[in-house]
């Protein structure tokens, strides 16, 4: 029950902070979400330092693990919400502006787990 309660405290967390984010960064006049895209990528790296300091000699507990990864991460980052911006600009017609947001938005998350893990090589 314990961890079930870790799960929703830190995805409750997260996304509140997403919220937070999307109402200071996007913008009706430009089209492009850039808050859920500064989530997205935000929360990749935050996931890639997470779970790389869970994997280096267990610096993280499996609770903490389960709260900042699986809750908080889960709950600020949102594939959903990408996936019905995307709809939207393509609705719209606009598919310079959807092929830049997909394409950057893939390519940043990836590398930001990347750099997640490889900077936790320095704590």
């Amino acid at each position: 029950m314990k961890q079930f309660l870790l799960v929703f405290i830190g995805g409750g967390f997260g996304s509140v902070m997403r919220y937070l984010l999307s109402r200071l960064l996007n913008s009706p006049e430009t089209g492009i979400p850039y808050g859920t895209f500064a989530a997205n990528v935000l929360g990749s790296l935050f996931i890639g330092i997470i779970l790389g300091l869970a994997a280096r000699n267990e610096m993280l507990s499996t609770n903490q693990t389960l709260l900042l990864a699986t809750g908080f991460c889960g709950g600020f980052t949102t594939f959903s919400t990408f996936a019905y911006e995307n709809h939207a600009l393509l609705k719209a017609g606009d598919m310079l502006s959807f092929s830049i947001y997909t394409i950057i938005s893939f390519t940043l998350a990836i590398f930001a787990v990347w750099f997640g893990s490889w900077l936790v090589k320095f704590f």
